[in-house]
């Protein structure tokens, strides 16, 4: 798969989704159309309940919408089956979720080397290493998820989801479960990375000073965009 290079790297077209209920069917999101260019930095925000991580999950390819399109790097989702999709996500996506989603007995080492060893791109010791100093983990590489504080868990995930140099990397509240002075330092390192990597940063959040510290914020309201 070639390697991503185009002006708009996200672009969601008339994105519609619906749940079916015991009773009705909900629309989560209705009539969504955006387009995230390489090394953007985009927050999605607004009130719970207002589709973010909905949207999230279909920009990513989490999730398939009711209607509409996303094209992830030139790709169409919907013209891919999973497979497909996983795929595209497996070279140009990285993920960074609020809950870490570590593997508990896998150490912070492996956990950060596992997206290289499904992806077969092993015998990178070094890059990983220095990825490991740079998130601040040198010294805590050997230990397990729960010899770990909240924000050395997600500084695993961060770096876990930078391992492979991801073109665009998600992110879902990723500092909802740590306290502010730990959150600030993660959002230094998010960004850090984001420039020094020349990554797309798409991320949900209800920080303001998260949201403020990217290029621009897309704000939802009951599953619409309020320009």
């Amino acid at each position: 798969m070639e390697k991503c290079e185009s002006e708009a790297i996200v672009i969601a077209n008339n994105l519609g989704k619906e749940v079916a209920s015991q009773f009705e069917t909900l629309t989560i999101l209705a009539g969504v159309s955006l387009q995230i260019k390489r090394a953007e930095s985009v927050a999605i925000v607004g009130v719970s309940g207002s589709g973010k991580s909905t949207l999230l999950g279909l920009l990513a390819g989490l999730d398939e919408p009711t209607c509409g399109e996303v094209s992830l790097c030139g790709q169409s989702l919907s013209k891919l089956d999973e497979d497909g999709r996983a795929l595209v996500r497996a070279e140009h996506v990285g993920f960074v979720f609020q809950s870490f989603q570590l593997l508990p007995n896998l150490t912070a080492l492996e956990n950060v080397l596992l997206p290289l060893e499904i992806a077969n791109k092993e015998g990178q010791k070094a890059h990983v290493e220095d990825l490991m100093k740079r998130v601040g983990l040198s010294d805590r590489q050997h230990h397990y998820p729960s010899q770990l504080s909240g924000g050395e868990q997600q500084r695993v995930a961060i770096a876990r989801a930078f391992v492979t140099e991801p073109t665009i990397l998600f992110a879902d509240e990723p500092t909802g479960n740590l306290d502010s002075a730990t959150g600030a330092t993660i959002i230094d390192l998010l960004f850090e990375l984001n420039q020094s990597n020349n990554t797309t940063l798409i991320m949900v959040t209800h920080d303001a000073n998260l949201a403020q510290r990217c290029d621009r914020q897309i704000r939802l309201q009951a599953g619409q965009i309020q320009s």
